[in-house]
């Protein structure tokens, strides 16, 4: 698990860029008793394809659609059915 700082350098980001991809529903890391953002490896991977998409040229509401559209396929590959 990673601090905010930590993950941004991680993802050569701005930490206020991580917040704003949380308050927008792209990630959830978890938390401290006190609060504290901790990152995940698979934070990271999504704050590593959040950049990418972002240099592909889309803006967050379609960044928001792909990792839904990702996580349905994932699913779908291996069998899961999401809960209605």
């Amino acid at each position: 698990m990673f601090a905010i700082s930590v993950a941004a350098d991680m993802v050569r980001m701005e930490v206020q860029n991580l917040r704003v991809y949380e308050r927008r529903g792209l990630l959830t890391p978890e938390r401290t008793g006190g609060g504290t953002r901790l990152y995940s490896e698979a934070d990271i991977e999504v704050l590593h394809r959040i950049r990418q998409l972002l240099a592909e040229g889309l803006n967050l509401a379609g960044i928001a659609r792909v990792l839904v559209l990702e996580e349905e396929v994932r699913r779908l590959r291996e069998g899961v059915v999401p809960p209605d």
